[in-house]
């Protein structure tokens, strides 16, 4: 947005507040080199199934920048839109005309006892965090023997298909080495479907019992004893009542909410995301406040993919906005979901709010195809990267 921004009112009259800092000196530890970092997120299911390299989905914070415009290296504390302005870090106070809210999602995987601390064994890994996603690779090729267990939490999540990907590519993983037969591959969900679009779901429940992979439906990771491994579930149709279970390989997939920032925020709904119109992407309350992605409470599946179209539309309701005039187009909900299911090949949801397929090409998207994968695996990185951030 800051790109489409800059076109629109020059470099000079635009802030983007982003905490990463530069390296000035060579960083002390690991956790330093993650705040320069702008990751391509979407790459992680593949570097958690050992096909890409870690590297391959970053860049420094800097070379993404939009050139000439301020770059703020400070995290928001308050947003206090009735006198436009936001709060930094240190009581800095920086006022706007138009502002634009792209926190993005959180994630917290201390909501599970025994997480996040749980990680330093082996066996357990998670695609969702930089520090993580490698010992996911690891616990796939050390794996022996037992129950694989791939998790998906009670929380609105980012990429919703990512938590059954890494399973289906695990899967591919223990075929080619041997290993297939002597793992019991289970996910276990917290949803009571496999995916919330009927076609690419019962599509889904093919790959499934092909695999002969089993589906626990409703099932909440709440415990992760890591010494025993051992990760206990709670049945959410009967509250209260758990289930333990040994695990060979865990794949935690952590709760998610709001940034800190917007919860009880005045720009917020009573859950804590950013309260936009869902078709504008316009604030309900104040309309020079404008909000995209993750953060936001619009009713559709949070992608990368959603943003790119979410993008489109923000900059025109933007752009009518800023001449006084109301905003006319319209965004239609739609996301889209590369369903990895194996090493090569890739079932591509496209969908809007109705949960509808909303499809791109004039085939069947809800067949495994091999040019699917490259789509994801070498082109969508190829257009993020040299389209979308531009």
């Amino acid at each position: 947005m800051s790109a489409r921004m800059k076109r629109k009112v020059g470099a000079g009259n635009v802030a983007v507040v982003e905490p990463s800092k530069s390296p000035k000196t060579v960083p002390r530890c690991p956790l330093e080199l993650v705040f320069q970092t702008h990751y391509y997120q979407p790459l992680w299911t593949l570097v958690g199934g050992g096909a890409k390299q870690l590297a391959a989905s970053a860049r420094p914070t800097g070379s993404v920048m939009p050139k000439g415009v301020e770059w703020i290296k400070s995290r928001v504390t308050a947003l206090d839109p009735d006198k436009n302005c936001i709060w930094l870090e240190n009581d800095v106070k920086v006022s706007y005309k138009y502002l634009i809210i792209a926190l993005g999602i959180s994630l917290h995987y201390e909501k599970i006892k025994g997480l996040p601390e749980g990680f330093h064994h082996p066996k357990i890994g998670s695609n969702y965090s930089v520090h993580t996603v490698e010992k996911t690779w690891k616990a796939i090729q050390d794996f022996k023997e037992g129950n694989a267990i791939f998790t998906f939490p009670n929380t609105p999540v980012k990429c919703a298909g990512a938590p059954q990907k890494i399973m289906y590519l695990s899967d591919a993983y223990w075929r080619k080495t041997g290993k297939r037969s002597k793992a019991n591959i289970m996910f276990n969900t917290s949803l009571g479907v496999i995916f919330g679009v009927k076609k690419y779901a019962d599509a889904l429940l093919e790959v499934i019992k092909e695999r002969n992979i089993a589906v626990n439906y409703k099932r909440n990771l709440v415990e992760v004893r890591a010494d025993k491994q051992e990760a206990v579930f709670e049945n959410l149709d009967k509250p209260g009542e758990t289930e333990v279970h040994q695990y060979g390989m865990l794949h935690v997939t952590p709760p998610m909410g709001p940034p800190a920032v917007l919860i009880n925020s005045p720009v917020s709904d009573e859950a804590g995301w950013l309260d936009v119109d869902k078709e504008t992407l316009q604030h309900k309350k104040y309309p020079n406040v404008f909000g995209i992605g993750d953060c936001t409470n619009l009713p559709t599946s949070k992608t990368a993919a959603a943003v790119a179209a979410q993008s489109g539309v923000l900059d025109k309701t933007i752009s009518l906005v800023m001449k006084n005039q109301l905003p006319a187009k319209k965004y239609d909900g739609y996301t889209s979901c590369p369903l990895v299911t194996g090493y090569n090949k890739v079932i591509l949801a496209e969908f809007d709010y109705n949960a509808q397929p909303l499809e791109t090409f004039p085939i069947d998207q809800s067949k495994e195809r091999v040019t699917m994968y490259h789509m994801k695996a070498d082109m969508m990185p190829f257009l993020y990267w040299n389209a979308l951030l531009k």
